[in-house]
C-alpha cells in the first residue's frame, strides 16, 4: 500500500517535488515552532516581546574592539551570541542602538562612526554593522528597529573626542549647551531637516523594520535652558511651554512622514517618559513627558505621527500600574507596550523582588498592552535578579509582532493548488499572493489541528510562523485526521483570512457506493477525480452524497475545489 500510495504522490505533484529540497533549504528565513501544551494560559498571539540592546560605553554591545580583522569575527560573533539567546527566549523585535550621541554604528554621509566599535571616533571598523545586525536578525524572526538617540550629543569630552566631526564644530547654529552637555536644539526647526536626513539614510540603505526615537524631548531639567531668544523668534504667539512642545511633535511628525513616504511599512516608535500626565488620583510627582519634557506622546497617537509608544515605565507600585492602564485607554488605535527596567531588580539600582517585574508583566497583558520591551539586554539575558528566569517564565511561547493595520489592509488569502499526506508527513504547496504596491513580498504563516478545523488565533496551532516559501513540508506523525490553514501576512504584519484543508488519515479508504463528503456553506464548488496515474477521469458539481458506483475497480483521490480553483477538502477512495 505505502509503494503505491508514494507512487501516486509522485505523479500528482511531480512538479512540486524537484523544487521542494531547495525551497525548503534555501529559505534561511523559515521560523519553525514547536508543539507548546498549556491549555490552561492566554498567551496571545500578537505582543511585542522586545529588548533595548544598548551600544553607548559598551554596556550590551559590542564588547570586543575591532584592532585587527580577527577581532571583526569576534565582534559578529558576540552579536549572534546574543540573538541566539534572544531568540531562544522568544524576543521578536530587537532595538539596536543605532546613533549613539551624535555618531552612529554604519557607515554614514552625516555623521562619523562611533568610537565604540574601534576605540577611535570615526574609523571604519572594517565591516557594516549595522547591515550585519538586520541581516542575523531577519535569519532568526526578529525585527530589528534603528533606535536613534535624537537631541543629546554628549558631554563636552566626548564632542572633544569627535573633533570636526562634531556637530558643534559643523552645524553650531542647530545645536545648545546646557549644564555641561550638547544638544541638538529642537527650537530651530532647521533641527527636524537634519535630524530627518539622517532617519531617510537608514530607511533608504537598510532593510530596518522600524526606526525608533529616543530622547526626542528637551532636557531632564530646563531651569535656566537658553531658548528665550528662539522663542521670542519663532514662537511669540505661543506659551514658552506650548512652544516646546511643538517643536518636539515637529521633529516626530517629519520623521514620520519621511519614513512613510519611503516605505510606509517601517514602524515609526518613540520611548517617551514612563508617565504621560498627571492623573486624576494619581500625581506624576513633577516628573512627566507633557509638562518636564515637553512631549505630546499620546497627542502623535491621536495625530497618527507615531505607530507605537514604550513608555519607559521603570517605577513600581502605585507609580507604575495606574500609569501604564492611562497609556493603554489612550492608544487612539496605535500601539502601546510599556518600557520594563529589569534592571532594578539588581541591589545597585533597587533590589526589587522577583514578583514586581512578574506583577507588572502581567498587569500590563491584563491592561491591554500590546507587549514589553525590556531594558536592557545584558541584564535580562545575563539572569540579573532572575530577570531571565522571570520572562521566560511568563512568555513561554512565541508571539508574532503586532499588526499596522491602519497602514494597509490584509493581503487575499493563499490559493492552495496542492497537498500529498502519506505516513511521512504532509507536502502542501500555494500560489504566492502579490504584495501591495512597492511594499516587500508577503510572507505565510501554517496553521495545523486535530480533526474538522484549526484555530489560527491560537499560537500554540502555529506549525511554521512567517516563511517565505509557496511550499511546506511537516513531519507530523498523527494517527488521526488533520486540518491545515495557511495564512499570509504582509511587511505590516496584517494576516489575510486563512485557507483550510482537511487531510483524512493516510490509508483511510472509503468503500461503497455512495461517498459521503463534509457539507459545504458556499456555492459555485466542484469535485474532480483522478486516478493513481494523475489522470483526471471525473469532473462535476458538488454533491454531498457522491455516487462512485461509475467508477472502474482501481484507487482514485478526489478533490473538492473553490470557484477559484482553491482545494477544499481531498480524500481518497477505492473500488
Amino acid at each position: 500500500m505505502r509503494k503505491l500510495l508514494h507512487f501516486m504522490t509522485i505523479l500528482l505533484l511531480l512538479p512540486l517535488f524537484a523544487a521542494a529540497q531547495n525551497a525548503v533549504q534555501g529559505s534561511e528565513t523559515m521560523y519553525k515552532v514547536g508543539n507548546y501544551r498549556n491549555p490552561g494560559d492566554n498567551s496571545p498571539k500578537f505582543e511585542y516581546r522586545a529588548v533595548w540592546l544598548t551600544t553607548i560605553e559598551n554596556l550590551d554591545w559590542p564588547h570586543t574592539r575591532v584592532k585587527t580583522p580577527a577581532d571583526v569575527e569576534r565582534q559578529k560573533r558576540e552579536l549572534t551570541v546574543i540573538l541566539d539567546s534572544l531568540q531562544s527566549m522568544h524576543i521578536n523585535t530587537v532595538f539596536l542602538q543605532t546613533r549613539v550621541r551624535g555618531d552612529v554604528i554604519y557607515p554614514s554621509a552625516i555623521e562619523p562612526f562611533s568610537y565604540l566599535l574601534t576605540g577611535i571616533s570615526g574609523k571604519n571598523p572594517g565591516y557594516d554593522p549595522l547591515a550585519f545586525a538586520v541581516g542575523e536578525c531577519h535569519k532568526r524572526g526578529m525585527q530589528l528597529h534603528a533606535w536613534l538617540v535624537t537631541l543629546p550629543l554628549g558631554k563636552a569630552d566626548h564632542v572633544r573626542r569627535l573633533g570636526k566631526n562634531a556637530l558643534p564644530n559643523k552645524k553650531k547654529s542647530l545645536c545648545t549647551y546646557y549644564k555641561g552637555s550638547w544638544y541638538m536644539e529642537p527650537g530651530n526647526p532647521a533641527t527636524a531637516d537634519y535630524i530627518t536626513a539622517l532617519v531617510k539614510e537608514v530607511v533608504q540603505n537598510y532593510d530596518v523594520d522600524g526606526i525608533h526615537l529616543d530622547y526626542v524631548r528637551y532636557p531632564d531639567t530646563v531651569d535656566g535652558y537658553p531658548d528665550r531668544g528662539l522663542h521670542h523668534k519663532y514662537g511669540r504667539s505661543l506659551s514658552l511651554a506650548a512652544w516646546r512642545r511643538a517643536n518636539i511633535t515637529r521633529i516626530a511628525s517629519a520623521v514620520y512622514s519621511a519614513v512613510k513616504e519611503l516605505k510606509p511599512w517601517v514602524r515609526v516608535s518613540c520611548a517617551p517618559l514612563g508617565k504621560y500626565n498627571n492623573l486624576t488620583r494619581y500625581s506624576s510627582l513633577g516628573w512627566d513627558a507633557y509638562n518636564t519634557v515637553f512631549q505630546d506622546a499620546q497627542g502623535w497617537l491621536r495625530d497618527g505621527i507615531m505607530d507605537a509608544l514604550f513608555p519607559m515605565l521603570y517605577f513600581k507600585g502605585n507609580n507604575f500600574y495606574p500609569f501604564v492602564r492611562d497609556w493603554c485607554e489612550n492608544r487612539y488605535g496605535r500601539h502601546v507596550a510599556p518600557g520594563i527596567g529589569v534592571y532594578r531588580l539588581m541591589p545597585k539600582y533597587g533590589g526589587w523582588p522577583r514578583v514586581e517585574i512578574e506583577r507588572q508583566m502581567h498587569t500590563s497583558r491584563s491592561a491591554g498592552a500590546d507587549g514589553v520591551i525590556m531594558f536592557r539586554t545584558a541584564h535580562l539575558l545575563g539572569n540579573a535578579g532572575g530577570a531571565r528566569d522571570v520572562y521566560t517564565k511568563v512568555y513561554d511561547r512565541p508571539a508574532l509582532v503586532p499588526p499596522m493595520d491602519w497602514v494597509a489592509a490584509a493581503p487575499q488569502k493563499p490559493l492552495l493548488k496542492g497537498c500529498v499526506r502519506d505516513e511521512g508527513g504532509v507536502l502542501l504547496h500555494w500560489e504566492a499572493v502579490a504584495a501591495h504596491d512597492a511594499f516587500p513580498a508577503v510572507r505565510y504563516n501554517v496553521y495545523a489541528g486535530v480533526g474538522d478545523t484549526v484555530d489560527v488565533g491560537n499560537i500554540e496551532n502555529m506549525v511554521s510562523m512567517l516563511q517565505a516559501d509557496t511550499l511546506f513540508q511537516w513531519q507530523c506523525r498523527t494517527d488521526k485526521d488533520i486540518t491545515i490553514a495557511v495564512t499570509a501576512v504582509d511587511a505590516c504584519g496584517v494576516e489575510s483570512e486563512p485557507a483550510f484543508l482537511k487531510l483524512p488519515l493516510p490509508g483511510s479508504m472509503e468503500r461503497g457506493d455512495l461517498l459521503l463528503l463534509p457539507r459545504q456553506q458556499s456555492w459555485g464548488q466542484r469535485i474532480v477525480v483522478k486516478d493513481i496515474y494523475g489522470c483526471e477521469v471525473y469532473s462535476g458539481n458538488y454533491c454531498r452524497e457522491f455516487d462512485v458506483t461509475a467508477f472502474v475497480g482501481g484507487r482514485y483521490l478526489l478533490m473538492v475545489y473553490s470557484r477559484h480553483g482553491e482545494i477544499l477538502y481531498r480524500t481518497e477512495f477505492i473500488r
